[in-house]
């Protein structure tokens, strides 16, 4: 006796599984982007913050020597590196918060409505 087939998936729901699996892998790979960005704008924050009070430290001196006055100006460089990159981080992040929670909020709607439409044909 011949045992029943088990009926293959059609062509188009397996294209949609691979690409709500390709769209589910994007987005974690925004999220940990997000979160390495975030986590290196919190170590530019705790240098500025160390850098600017080093460098009201330093400026406090009544009679700076060519020494402090060096690392006054080398201080000062940091100080603008670390706000371009503090800038361009944070510019970063607005321009992708906007399409990461469209990923999220329609991602979410197509597995609730999955999950929907596969339990009437079910």
């Amino acid at each position: 006796m011949k045992q029943p087939q088990k009926p293959s998936e059609p062509p188009e729901e397996h294209n949609q599984e691979l690409d709500f699996e390709q769209e589910l892998l994007e987005v974690e790979r925004s999220l940990a982007a997000l979160r390495e960005r975030y986590q290196q704008v919190q170590r530019d924050l705790r240098q500025q913050k160390q850098l600017q009070y080093k460098l009201y430290k330093l400026s406090q001196d009544k009679k700076p020597t060519p020494e402090i006055e060096a690392e006054l100006r080398q201080i000062q460089q940091q100080l603008e590196v670390l706000e371009v990159c503090l800038e361009s981080q944070l510019f970063s992040w607005r321009s992708i918060k906007e399409p990461f929670w469209q990923a999220i909020r329609f991602g979410g709607m197509g597995v609730i409505i999955g999950w929907i439409l596969k339990s009437f044909a079910g």
